[in-house]
């Protein structure tokens, strides 16, 4: 697996001060997409033992809420093995902090609950996907759709994307949203 980028004090990917990977590799290739340059799977660097310590290294403090993954897909099928390994290693060392994972494919194809859509013709579901699922809080799933772009929403682009709670959602055998800032929300649905 190939990363394309890391922020440190991300505050756009989640709750909070967090750590963001970027990974690389995506067949979508969504119209607009915000990180084009990451669809290559050969963009970047090397997701090396080196790499994954720096990043757990800048989780341990203690003004960090956590870690978000973006891509690229993170849930490509290459990257889904390397990924999983790592994120369990960071559930392992920092249980407090939140794991927030961005995905172009939905909680139900990932559960392998419906067939995937164009340009995929298989399934992303592999070994890795439950373990990787089993180490989030929150999935925000679906492709960035240019005709649902909408600026006021929080943490994603688009109103097809949902920000599901995993846990809450893995205990019941069913989506179930994740509750964002009552605060925030109130201020901006009108």
């Amino acid at each position: 697996m190939n990363y394309s980028n890391i922020k440190y004090c991300d505050i756009a990917n989640g709750v909070g001060v967090r750590t963001t990977l970027f990974v690389s590799g995506c067949r979508r290739h969504c119209p607009f997409c915000f990180n084009q340059i990451a669809a290559d799977f050969a963009a970047g660097e090397p997701f090396t033992p080196q790499v994954e310590e720096q990043l757990l290294q800048s989780l341990d403090h203690p003004y960090v809420d956590g870690l978000s993954v973006l891509g690229g897909e993170p849930m490509e099928r290459e990257n889904q093995g390397p990924l999983a390994d790592f994120l369990e290693r960071v559930h392992e060392r920092f249980p407090e902090k939140n794991v927030w994972l961005y995905s172009g494919f939905t909680w139900e194809e990932l559960r392998g609950e419906v067939p995937v859509e164009a340009p995929y013709t298989t399934s992303p579901v592999t070994e890795a996907t439950p373990r990787i699922l089993s180490c989030l809080d929150v999935l925000v799933d679906g492709p960035f759709i240019e005709g649902e772009k909408d600026i006021t929403l929080r943490f994603r682009g688009s109103a097809n994307q949902r920000l599901i709670d995993v846990p809450a959602s893995l205990r019941a055998g069913e989506v179930v949203l994740w509750r964002d800032d009552p605060v925030f929300e109130s201020h901006t649905k009108e």
